[in-house]
């Protein structure tokens, strides 16, 4: 019995990946870890990162911006 739709792939198996590779949770982008600084775009103050607490989320102590993760 020859297959009519030769050619394409007929698998039922689960699928590999997304092909996407690098990516966190939910294919939102990868924690940077424990170590590092926040830095603020605005003017360039850098203090130590904070574990748990996302650079994003704290303001900067000379401006009020919002920091980023460096």
């Amino acid at each position: 019995m020859e297959n009519k739709r030769s050619g394409k792939n007929l698998g039922g198996g689960i699928r590999q990946g997304s092909g996407i590779r690098g990516q966190g949770r939910m294919n939102g982008p990868r924690a940077a870890g424990p170590v590092g600084d926040c830095l603020c775009p605005q003017c360039g103050h850098r203090q130590r990162h904070e574990r748990g607490v996302p650079c994003m989320r704290v303001k900067c102590p000379t401006c009020g911006s919002a920091m980023v993760r460096e």
